[in-house]
């Protein structure tokens, strides 16, 4: 499998959050409010193997697992964190209320954890105004800090194997800046730009590191995916049938990409599908958040 393909039949307004969490991929349909998962084996084209897990009443933008906690995750949704329970329906137990930096309506956006288990989420205000947007870190003991502010759409947050460094982009400005990351107090630094790309080659969306420290990018209305260097350099492009990619996951050398038809006119028949594909690279697992 060298070419991109349509992993299953499903049509997604908006497919994000895709990670490989033990030996299942999980994602999110944002708008919907859907946590789907599907196991490692049924993760060949046309299988049509994703089945939902939990349907929340407001946009569900993220899940982490939760540590010691098999079949329980933590989740980015609507305006604020909850934990979403195992079997027995899936209850849903609120954790935390970040402190808004709008008075727009906003959500929730992308989310993952860091090598220390805490849960890092950005914001974003429902018409994307600018800088109406944050990322915030909720930590194990409950406590939540608003991290970096004047954000517009805040993506992304993905942390280098070493976990020093994270990647934060702001995906209208087509931007991804990198920080440097405090282990013990999870504290940032340093902030400089990482990667800048012009409005025809797409927007970044969702970013994952692989084992070797390169940074893949969801490109937005790119219809591609980019794999940068360690140090920014772009190196490698890899176009797929879908205009507006939103994450990418890399399931050992495989990989997945989701993305949404939202917004167009008249989608293709790939628009809002999640695309597979042979990656040449090495993923990683992702971490689970601790306490909660």
């Amino acid at each position: 499998m060298s070419e991109v393909e349509v992993l299953t039949c499903d049509r997604y307004e908006l497919g994000e959050g895709s990670r490989w969490v033990g030996d299942r991929l999980v994602l999110v349909d944002i708008p919907n409010g859907r946590l789907l998962s599907a196991p490692a084996d049924a993760l060949k084209p046309g299988m049509n193997a994703l089945t939902e897990l939990v349907r929340l009443d407001e946009p569900l933008a993220a899940v982490a697992p939760i540590a010691d906690r098999p079949g329980e995750w933590l989740a980015a949704a609507g305006t604020g964190f909850v934990r979403l329970g195992a079997v027995s329906g899936m209850a849903v137990k609120p954790v935390a209320e970040p402190e808004p930096v709008t008075s727009k309506p906003w959500r929730m956006n992308d989310a993952v954890a860091d090598p220390a288990g805490r849960f890092w989420a950005g914001s974003m205000a429902c018409d994307q105004s600018a800088k109406a947007g944050a990322l915030y870190r909720l930590d194990p003991d409950g406590s939540v800090h608003t991290m970096v502010r004047d954000l517009t759409v805040a993506n992304g947050p993905a942390f280098s194997p070493d976990g020093r460094t994270m990647y934060l982009s702001d995906t209208p400005l087509g931007h991804i800046d990198q920080f440097d990351v405090e282990a013990g107090s999870g504290q940032l630094s340093n902030r400089r730009p990482f990667a800048r790309l012009d409005p025809g080659q797409g927007s970044p969306d969702g970013l994952t590191v692989d084992s070797d420290g390169h940074v893949w990018a969801a490109l937005f209305g790119g219809g591609a995916v980019q794999r940068f260097r360690p140090d920014g350099a772009p190196d490698r492009r890899i176009a797929v049938p879908a205009r507006q990619p939103t994450s990418v996951c890399l399931v050992g050398g495989t990989l997945i990409v989701t993305s949404g038809r939202g917004g167009l006119d008249t989608p293709g028949p790939a628009d809002g599908a999640v695309l597979i594909t042979e990656a040449g690279a090495t993923g990683r697992t992702a971490l689970p958040v601790r306490g909660h």
